[in-house]
Protein backbone atom coordinates (compact mmCIF):
# COMPACT_ATOMS: atom_id res chain seq x y z
CA UNK A 1 0.00 0.00 0.00
CA UNK A 2 1.52 3.41 -1.42
CA UNK A 3 1.92 5.66 1.96
CA UNK A 4 3.16 9.19 2.20
CA UNK A 5 4.00 11.62 5.02
CA UNK A 6 3.06 15.32 5.30
CA UNK A 7 6.57 17.04 5.34
CA UNK A 8 7.27 20.20 7.48
CA UNK A 9 5.96 23.15 5.15
CA UNK A 10 4.78 20.77 2.83
CA UNK A 11 0.69 21.86 1.66
CA UNK A 12 -1.79 19.45 1.20
CA UNK A 13 -1.62 20.01 -2.76
CA UNK A 14 2.12 19.09 -3.02
CA UNK A 15 1.09 15.90 -0.64
CA UNK A 16 -1.73 14.70 -2.72
CA UNK A 17 0.56 14.84 -5.76
CA UNK A 18 2.93 13.19 -4.04
CA UNK A 19 0.12 10.63 -3.11
CA UNK A 20 -1.29 9.99 -6.47
CA UNK A 21 2.93 9.50 -8.25
CA UNK A 22 3.69 6.92 -5.58
CA UNK A 23 0.34 5.00 -6.13
CA UNK A 24 0.93 5.53 -9.84
CA UNK A 25 4.52 3.97 -9.41
CA UNK A 26 3.36 0.95 -7.14
CA UNK A 27 0.50 -0.22 -9.48
CA UNK A 28 -2.25 -0.45 -6.86
CA UNK A 29 -5.17 1.17 -9.12
CA UNK A 30 -3.96 -1.24 -12.14
CA UNK A 31 -4.12 -4.51 -9.64
CA UNK A 32 -7.37 -3.41 -8.22
CA UNK A 33 -8.56 -2.89 -11.63
CA UNK A 34 -7.65 -6.31 -12.78
CA UNK A 35 -9.06 -8.12 -9.90
CA UNK A 36 -12.15 -6.26 -10.33
CA UNK A 37 -13.75 -8.92 -12.06
CA UNK A 38 -12.71 -12.71 -12.12
CA UNK A 39 -11.29 -13.72 -15.37
CA UNK A 40 -10.71 -17.69 -16.24
CA UNK A 41 -7.33 -18.99 -16.30
CA UNK A 42 -7.70 -19.60 -19.83
CA UNK A 43 -8.44 -15.83 -20.70
CA UNK A 44 -5.08 -14.89 -18.81
CA UNK A 45 -3.03 -17.55 -20.79
CA UNK A 46 -4.86 -16.02 -23.82
CA UNK A 47 -4.17 -12.94 -22.97
CA UNK A 48 -0.34 -13.12 -21.68
CA UNK A 49 0.26 -14.77 -25.43
CA UNK A 50 -1.00 -11.57 -26.76
CA UNK A 51 0.99 -9.45 -24.59
CA UNK A 52 4.34 -11.21 -25.29
CA UNK A 53 3.34 -11.37 -29.07
CA UNK A 54 3.04 -7.68 -29.16
CA UNK A 55 6.01 -7.17 -27.60
CA UNK A 56 8.22 -9.83 -29.97
CA UNK A 57 6.88 -7.39 -32.90
CA UNK A 58 7.45 -4.59 -31.33
CA UNK A 59 11.57 -5.71 -30.52
CA UNK A 60 11.71 -7.05 -34.10
CA UNK A 61 11.04 -3.87 -35.64
CA UNK A 62 13.10 -2.03 -33.24
CA UNK A 63 15.78 -4.53 -34.33
CA UNK A 64 14.88 -3.68 -37.79
CA UNK A 65 15.35 -0.01 -37.63
CA UNK A 66 18.68 0.13 -36.08
CA UNK A 67 20.16 -2.21 -38.70
CA UNK A 68 19.18 0.19 -41.21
Amino acid sequence: MATVELRPGESQEQLLKRFRKEVTRTRVLSTARKKRWFTAPSEVRRIKKQKAIRKARQAQRKRERTIE
